[in-house]
């Protein structure tokens, strides 16, 4: 599977962007990750293949929602209320199994979109 991640960009704090990952095919479990400068890739919010069941980091619990639309093979993450601390780079994953928080769950990588968010 190839996954094309974009929407990235330059962001006031308050504001919001929408990233979207495009897949070459159908797929299960998906996922957005991020890493910001200097620290570790962590997990921000997954979306079962039917789309009917999500999970968030705390960290962006109610700002962020992550969508799909299995008819365009596309999962899309709606960022509000963005803050400083949510800069970084942005990668869209499909899963194997295995834990959402885990990249080792993580079967397909995107290749990344830069997300900056301005105070």
């Amino acid at each position: 599977v190839q996954l094309q991640a974009s929407g990235g960009g330059l962001v006031q704090a308050g504001g919001s962007l929408r990233l979207s990952c495009a897949a070459s095919r159908r797929t299960g479990t998906m996922g957005w990750f991020r890493q910001a400068p200097g620290k570790e890739r962590e997990f921000v919010a997954a979306v079962s293949g039917s789309g009917d069941s999500t999970d968030y980091a705390d960290s962006v619990q109610g700002r962020f929602t992550i969508s799909r639309d299995n008819a365009k093979n596309t999962v899309y993450l709606q960022m509000n209320s963005l803050k400083p601390e949510d800069t970084a780079v942005y990668y869209c994953a499909a899963y194997s199994s295995g834990s959402l928080y885990s990249l080792r769950s993580v079967r397909y990588w995107g290749q990344g979109t830069l997300v900056t968010v301005s105070s």
